[in-house]
């Protein structure tokens, strides 16, 4: 073989490599598939012993599907689907026709799944002889006009839980009573420390707190809430699902990928039987009831 034989030889056998490379370039970028690939994913932090739960057994069951979690404030993930950081993520609630606009205007469809209906619970110490409380004494609480000296402490100042009696209440401003601690476990921990405090957490983490905290919620109870038609009522799955306790709310996966991937996977697996009997075993309420199978014996 000559000199410009052999020259031409390598550039074809460059090109075609060039060419197979930059094939497995653009079928590694999309790759991804309902339950195959990796993508990100960021859920509310005060829903984690659910979400946790519910990505294990998710992961057992979809061995080629990597995604990858983290868990912050809602303000912290709002601001990251709206700056197109993420795009999938869960939450206790939809987004507001504001946040649902910036979608809008990039012609993206934004996929809500509704897979759960959790509660803000209003805990304090087994030993509180106080375990009654109206939704017009939290508003009242919150205003600065209730009992200065009953301590309110929640999770974190840019949390859904705030968000959630912000707009329950209509204040922006909390007195010096009420006030934010990190995170749930911290709330939790402290109205161990001060049973006659009042913690305000997710119904999860009561129902399914994680093991190093476990031992401190034994100590805590939950304050029965006065509702509409007068009684009052404990969060409970019953409670939750008719939406007789007060102080309930539906939780979502939104997906804002556009496309079918491990979000429309993963919103598939939490709206599915299997999804949905790992809620009812939570102890939160399921959007939809499972199933139940009756043997007959003759």
């Amino acid at each position: 073989m000559n000199k410009k034989s052999c020259f031409t030889f390598f550039s074809v056998l460059s090109l075609i490599a060039s060419i197979l490379f930059s094939c497995t370039q653009q079928k590694s970028s999309s790759s991804e598939q309902i339950t195959v690939g990796e993508s990100k994913l960021l859920a509310d932090e005060s829903l984690y012993p659910i979400v946790d739960d519910e990505y294990q057994i998710f992961a057992e069951n979809y061995k080629r599907a990597q995604i990858n979690i983290s868990y912050k404030p809602e303000q912290d993930i709002i601001n990251s689907l709206l700056t197109d950081s993420i795009d999938i993520a869960i939450l206790g609630r939809e987004l507001n026709p504001k946040e649902a606009q910036h979608f809008e205007d990039k012609k993206i469809i934004v996929r809500s799944t509704k897979f759960a209906i959790d509660g803000i619970a209003l805990v304090t110490g087994k030993s509180n002889q106080d375990t009654l409380i109206t939704v017009e004494e939290i508003k009242q609480a919150f205003e600065g006009k209730g009992n200065q000296e009953q301590v309110f402490v929640f999770d974190n100042a840019k949390s859904s839980t705030v968000s959630y009696l912000m707009e329950l209440t209509n204040v922006k401003v909390f007195p010096k009573n009420v006030y934010a601690l990190k995170t749930n476990k911290e709330v939790i921990r402290y109205v161990n420390e001060h049973p006659n405090s009042i913690g305000i957490v997710s119904v999860a983490w009561m129902k399914r707190p994680t093991p190093d905290i476990a031992a401190e919620v034994e100590n805590l109870k939950f304050m029965s809430v006065k509702t509409e038609k007068g009684t009052f009522e404990k969060p409970s799955q019953t409670s939750l699902k008719l939406k007789t306790y007060p102080l309930t709310r539906d939780l979502y996966l939104i997906n804002c990928q556009g496309k079918a991937g491990l979000g429309t996977g993963f919103a598939s697996f939490l709206a599915s039987e299997l999804g949905q009997r790992i809620i009812l075993k939570s102890g939160l309420a399921p959007d939809s009831l499972p199933s139940r199978k009756i043997n007959i014996r003759h």
